[in-house]
C-alpha cells in the first residue's frame, strides 16, 4: 500500500497515514507560471495498491483537476491498483436537471474519475445516495455520523430532538435521532432561487427541547440558520448543528458566528483556512473512520460494518 495526497487536506492525509502507520508517499505537486498543474510521483508504485488523498471543494475545479492528474501520474507508473479517496466529493449537488438545458455535473465529473484511470473510488457523505449509481467502477462510501453521534452522546443534551433542516435530509435526521435516543423534528423549506432557502413550516415538538441540527454539509449557512430561528421561534431552549462538510461560502461564517447556534460540530473533510475557524466551531476528525476503511479495501476484506449508515 502507499498514500498519496494532494494539496487540498495535507493535514487529514497525514493523520490517515498515522493510523495506518504508514508514511505519506513522495510526490511532487506544483503550478506552472500559466497555472497548469505538474504532477511527478517520486517513488516506484509499479504493482501497489496506490490510494490518492484529495478532496474537491475550494477551489473545487483546481483540486479535482490535481486530482485527475495524480490518477493519470499513477496509472502511467503502472500501479496495481489506484483509490480516489474524495473525503468530499464537490459538484455532488448537481445530480440532476433542476432546470431544462442545465447539465448533470456530479455524473461528469464520475466520467472524468473514471476516465482518468481510477480503478475504485472513496467518499464520505455524498450529498445524495444515487451518486453511486453514477459510477461504473467501485465506490465505497461513509458516513460521519459515527463520529458526530459519539460526540453528542458523550454531552448528555436533556430533552433532545434532532432536525432536519429540510425534507430530503430526513433520513439522515431519523438516524441520527434514533442513535441518540431523540425526537426528530423537520424544517419545510423552499428556496426562491440558488442559495437562498425560506422555512415555510415546522414538522414536531420543539418547545422547551434541546435541538440538535444535522445535515450532510454547510454551505451558505442560509439554511441552518434560518432552520435554527425557526425552532427557536417555536420555543427551543437551544440549538446545536452538526454536519460532516463544512464548505463555509460566501459570508457563511458570519451567518453562524452572529447566530443563536451554540456550537457548530464538523469534520476535518475539508481543511479551513484559519480566517474561517470561530469560536463556536468544533471540529472532528475522521481520519481513523477513513484509515479502517482503506486497511479493509488493501487487505480484501469486508468494510460492510463501517459503510453501512446507522439506521
Amino acid at each position: 500500500m502507499v498514500l498519496f495526497s494532494g494539496r487540498a487536506n495535507k493535514p487529514l492525509a497525514g493523520e490517515i497515514a498515522k493510523e495506518l502507520k504508514v508514511k505519506l508517499g513522495s510526490i511532487d505537486i506544483k503550478n506552472f507560471a500559466d497555472g497548469e498543474t505538474y504532477v511527478n510521483i517520486l517513488e516506484g508504485v509499479r504493482g501497489r495498491d496506490v490510494f490518492i488523498i484529495q478532496p474537491t471543494g475550494f477551489p473545487a475545479n483546481s483540486n479535482l483537476m490535481e486530482l485527475l492528474i495524480m490518477i493519470d501520474a499513477a496509472k502511467r507508473a503502472s500501479a496495481g491498483r489506484v483509490t480516489a479517496v474524495i473525503p468530499y466529493f464537490g459538484y455532488a449537488k448537481q445530480d440532476r436537471k433542476a432546470n431544462h438545458r442545465e447539465p448533470i455535473t456530479a455524473k461528469l465529473v464520475a466520467n472524468l474519475i473514471t476516465a482518468a484511470g481510477a480503478d475504485g473510488v472513496f467518499a464520505m457523505d455524498l450529498h445524495a445516495d444515487q451518486i453511486q449509481g453514477f459510477f461504473d467502477i467501485n465506490l465505497d462510501f461513509l458516513y460521519a455520523s459515527p463520529v458526530i453521534i459519539d460526540y453528542f452522546a458523550k454531552k448528555k443534551l436533556k430533552d433532545l430532538v434532532v432536525v432536519s433542516p429540510d425534507i430530503g435530509s430526513s433520513r439522515r435526521a431519523r438516524s441520527y435521532a434514533k442513535r441518540l435516543g431523540a425526537e426528530l423534528a423537520i424544517v419545510d423549506k423552499r428556496r426562491p432561487r440558488p442559495n437562498v432557502a425560506e422555512v415555510l413550516h415546522l414538522i414536531g415538538d420543539v418547545k422547551g427541547k434541546t435541538c440538535l441540527i444535522v445535515d450532510d454539509e454547510i454551505n451558505t449557512g442560509g439554511t441552518i440558520v434560518n432552520a435554527a430561528n425557526a425552532v427557536l421561534n417555536e420555543g427551543a431552549i437551544e440549538v446545536y448543528v452538526a454536519c460532516a462538510h463544512p464548505v463555509f461560502a460566501g459570508d457563511c461564517v458570519k451567518k453562524l458566528e452572529h447566530s443563536k447556534i451554540k456550537e457548530v460540530v464538523v469534520t476535518n473533510t475539508i481543511n479551513l483556512p484559519q480566517e474561517k475557524k470561530f469560536r463556536k466551531l468544533k471540529v472532528l476528525s475522521v481520519a481513523k473512520l477513513i484509515a479502517s476503511s482503506i486497511r479493509a479495501i488493501h487487505e480484501e476484506k469486508s468494510v460492510s460494518a463501517l459503510l453501512n449508515p446507522a439506521k
